[in-house]
């Protein structure tokens, strides 16, 4: 497609220099004899070539600028598949505002670079290299005259460029900041009304919108007094040829005619320059915005594929997890948020794992599914080690609800089928009934049909967590991982919830991590953890006959239950 407008072009530059020659000659005849049918069929020609010449031109953008657009399609493809191989801190460290602002404004940036900045480059470089020629023979020292200031044109743009390039970085840089905060505010808008805050997130919006403001504006300035300048320096040529040109017509160096194409030359000449000036923007934007776009298509997933990894069928899984001396530190950290960590969980147990806040429970629920860069040799499934493991086939066989319940802004028959898109609806009440949220979804207005809205944000913490639940319930998943993913749901019901699990306990082997210790008495197991460690392994029965820390956390359990 570049090709086709490349030659769109070479046509359209073309036909622009033998019109002012078509031109020139015509005057010249009828300056010797005055022709009427001659000044006719010149009119009519020129209608003609004129129209050929829009038709190209336009062919020329169609296409080049076409193959910004795919350029632009093809970006956002590459990116969101990009970010779709990345670990989770990945997005810890990057905000989600600006993320979106690369993946929207920066490469419409460069889609204006590879379109527009393109066109008009392979433009220029045409119509110097057919027009100076032209000029040229026609007469060498008016047209060395005429072009004579236009490296004083280029000097001036290249003064400029450093500048224009680092107020485009800045202008991007304060986009995302803005961006990043509508993003923050409208995901909390009721904790933003809660506290009354409205005042406070409208001063920041300011605050950030001046400052992308101030950015827009030095921007601004400096195209204000770079362009008019360009432009001015472009038409001194067409002064000096008009000064120096009467003067050739008298002496008889030139006829009429020749001085009539001349000043048709460098009026040619003198848009491309002057567009040289958007084009050198455009060119510092898209170059900007590369290096922008590129930090996220350069990042380095930390977790991925071995180079020859294990695809485990998932019918053949059993569901037994091993850990072996499994030790993890969080980049930056000094202290392992697990420490010498060994257990075995057969195929179809239920384990709860307790703990006090901060004692690595969820950093070993995200190392099972492979969520954290753990080391290789000290976590296995079914005995083969999961950084061996082809993460598709691990990421089936785990399903995993963390205490943050996310759901799509779709339907909650289409939020609990997620992992298995093509389960039907009796399938789908089924997982609902296990996860005891079946009631409350028939009281909704249009039962699973019912749009829950951004993040879930129209049911209440235990909806979403119990929602969450039976999508994960629903997935082929032979390991489940319930990551204090009953936290908004009273004792009760996270006991019935466990209960119902009874009949599929012998086909998924069940991880529950909680502190709600009533439910987790239950399980067939209990692990407990303190600081990075497990300290206490048994049923509930025979930790409470020890003194440790476990008798410690359900005495102060039975306290709270008494005191509610």
């Amino acid at each position: 497609m570049v090709l086709l407008g490349t030659v769109a072009l070479i046509i359209v530059n073309a036909l622009g220099v033998y019109i002012p020659l078509l031109i020139s000659d015509s005057i010249d005849q009828l300056q010797g004899e005055f022709s009427f049918d001659r000044l006719s069929s010149t009119a009519l020609w020129l209608l003609l070539l004129s129209a050929i010449m829009w038709g190209f031109r336009m062919l020329s953008r169609i296409s080049i600028f076409g193959v910004g657009r795919q350029v632009e399609f093809g970006l956002k493809q590459r990116i969101f598949q990009h970010l779709l191989t990345i670990e989770p801190g990945y997005f810890s460290n990057n905000t989600s505002g600006d993320l979106i602002n690369r993946a929207t404004s920066d490469v419409e940036n460069i889609r204006r670079l590879v379109g527009f900045a393109v066109l008009s480059l392979i433009n220029i470089i045409f119509a110097y290299a057919f027009t100076l020629p032209a000029m040229l023979n026609i007469n060498v020292r008016l047209t060395i005259l005429a072009i004579a200031v236009y490296p004083v044109m280029l000097i001036t743009v290249q003064l400029f460029s450093g500048k224009l390039r680092r107020y485009q970085a800045e202008i991007q840089d304060k986009l995302s900041d803005l961006s990043e905060l509508i993003q923050e505010d409208m995901s909390g808008m009721a904790l933003i009304r809660i506290y009354a805050q409205e005042n406070q997130e409208r001063a920041a919006f300011k605050q950030k919108n001046q400052q992308l403001l101030a950015a827009n504006l030095k921007l601004a300035k400096i195209r204000n007094l770079l362009f008019p300048v360009i432009e001015g320096i472009s038409y001194v040529s067409l002064l000096i040829l008009l000064w120096q040109g009467t003067a050739a017509i008298a002496s008889g160096s030139i006829t009429v005619g020749d001085f009539i194409a001349l000043v048709l030359f460098v009026e040619r000449l003198v848009f491309p320059t002057a567009l040289l000036g958007f084009t050198i923007t455009a060119y510092q934007q898209g170059e900007v915005s590369i290096d922008r776009v590129e930090s996220i298509t350069k990042a380095e997933p930390k977790i991925k594929n071995s180079p020859n990894p294990i695809v485990l069928p998932l019918k053949d899984i059993k569901g037994e997890i091993t850990a072996r001396h499994l030790t993890y530190t969080y980049p930056g950290s000094h202290t392992p948020a697990l420490y010498d960590v060994n257990f075995t969980i057969k195929p179809g147990e239920t384990v709860a794992i307790v703990g006090s806040i901060g004692s690595g429970k969820s950093t070993l629920a995200n190392a099972i599914p492979r969520l954290l860069n753990i080391p290789a040799g000290e976590l296995f499934l079914d005995n083969c080690d999961v950084t061996k493991l082809d993460l598709t086939s691990l990421r089936k066989a785990v399903a995993y609800v963390p205490q943050d319940s996310f759901l799509f802004s779709t339907t909650i028959q289409n939020n609990i089928r997620y992992g298995e898109p093509l389960s039907e609806s009796r399938e789908v009440v089924q997982a609902a009934k296990q996860a005891q949220i079946h009631p409350e979804i028939l009281t909704f207005p249009q039962e699973y049909d019912t749009l829950v809205g951004e993040r879930g944000i129209t049911l209440s913490g235990g909806q979403r967590q119990r929602t969450s639940l039976a999508r994960a319930l629903l997935a082929e998943a032979k390991v489940l991982i319930l990551d204090d993913a009953l936290s908004s749901v009273d004792n009760e019901t996270a006991t019935r919830i466990l209960d119902s699990l009874s009949p599929t306990r012998a086909k998924k082997t069940v991880i529950f991590i909680s502190h709600q210790l009533s439910a987790a008495a239950t399980c067939n197991r209990i692990l407990v953890m303190d600081e990075g460690k497990i300290v206490q392994n048994g049923t509930h029965e025979v930790l409470l006959q020890e003194a440790g820390l476990y008798k410690t956390l359900w005495e102060q359990h039975q306290l709270k239950e008494v005191l509610n």
